[in-house]
């Protein structure tokens, strides 16, 4: 018999699973963690490489097929390739990627590549050392080009995530999209979104889409909608008149995306959510570590699912911004 689809209320089809194996981070962005005294997970309530991969052969087995690994920094976990072997390895799984700041791609590019990762998002919002310097509280900007240059030469699809912060990095907003031009990523201008730890976002902050793709088509070349972009996919993407590639739109607070979301979120520590944005979470763990059967935890996507709300309303005076920070929920 057919397993019925993971449709929720408003009729959104959801195939799209992001895994958060860790909430710990090597790098303090000032718009996601502070600079000192963060508090992480207690490690005994992180999942375990057998609890990820049990409850990701559930979601697969009620249509999930795209996968994604975050943290925090997924490549602070222990033994992460052996992980990315064992997810690749599902049946069902069709795509397979993994969101990281690039800082340990030197060492882990490699092993990841060996067992079977393809795909790479790495997040970058500035080619000055001294501007990453004070965004991320870090001297790591050349470690990260040196992942970049391994991941390329290895073969990686690559992406690049960066923040549009207002009044901070409009200096990099060309350079860093040349740097993409001519290194065949595609990069992805991210709008700043209420998820730090210390509650700085303001919407005046916020560094909107359109004056990016405003700033690129006068500086490096017209850009010109995608016509056959996929609805679903979270970025909005333009190529380059010129031939020069694809950039991608991140637009939840000026065009939000909502109406045609397909993810589900579980946390490092086992906590599902149906929205990066949600109030509300299922403790996955907790069925898990009490011996409940596979189909307890089908049950508790599906109404997980089935609570999914129409959108976030970041643009709505009825906003609340969810209670755990970026680095907790996972990318």
């Amino acid at each position: 018999m057919a397993v019925p689809p993971l449709i929720d209320s408003f009729g959104r089809l959801h195939d799209n699973l992001r895994l958060s194996v860790t909430d710990r981070c090597n790098i303090r962005c000032f718009y996601c963690m502070p600079e000192h005294d963060v508090r992480f997970v207690d490690r005994r309530q992180i999942l375990d490489f057998e609890e990820i991969e049990r409850f990701t052969r559930i979601a697969v087995s009620l249509g999930v097929s795209k996968l994604r690994v975050t943290g925090g920094e997924p490549l602070l976990r222990r033994d992460l390739p052996l992980l990315i072997r064992r997810l690749a390895a599902i049946p069902g799984v069709r795509d397979l990627a993994l969101t990281t700041n690039g800082v340990l791609l030197p060492d882990l590019a490699r092993a990841l590549y060996d067992a079977g990762l393809r795909r790479l998002n790495v997040h970058l919002d500035t080619l000055d050392r001294e501007r990453f310097r004070q965004i991320s509280r870090r001297d790591d900007l050349e470690r990260v080009l040196e992942g970049l240059a391994i991941s390329r030469e290895l073969g990686f699809r690559i992406k690049l995530n960066a923040v549009a912060v207002k009044n901070l990095v409009e200096p990099d907003i060309v350079p860093l999209a040349c740097f993409a031009r001519e290194n065949g990523f595609e990069v992805r201008y991210i709008e700043f979104m209420p998820l730090d730890a210390q509650n700085l976002w303001d919407r005046r902050k916020v560094l909107l889409a359109g004056e990016v793709i405003e700033t690129l088509s006068r500086e490096i070349a017209p850009l010109v909608a995608v016509p056959d972009a996929d609805p679903r996919a979270p970025a909005t993407e333009y190529a380059y008149a010129d031939g020069g590639g694809l950039v991608g739109f991140i637009a939840s607070v000026s065009r939000p995306f909502c109406g045609n979301c397909n993810r589900l979120r579980l946390t490092a520590d086992g906590k599902l959510r149906y929205c990066l944005f949600s109030i509300e979470e299922d403790d996955v763990k907790g069925l898990m570590r009490s011996g409940a059967p596979d189909e307890c935890i089908a049950a508790l996507i599906r109404s997980n699912l089935a609570r999914k709300w129409e959108g976030h309303e970041i643009n709505s005076a009825k906003f609340v911004a969810p209670p755990r920070p970026m680095y907790s929920i996972g990318g």
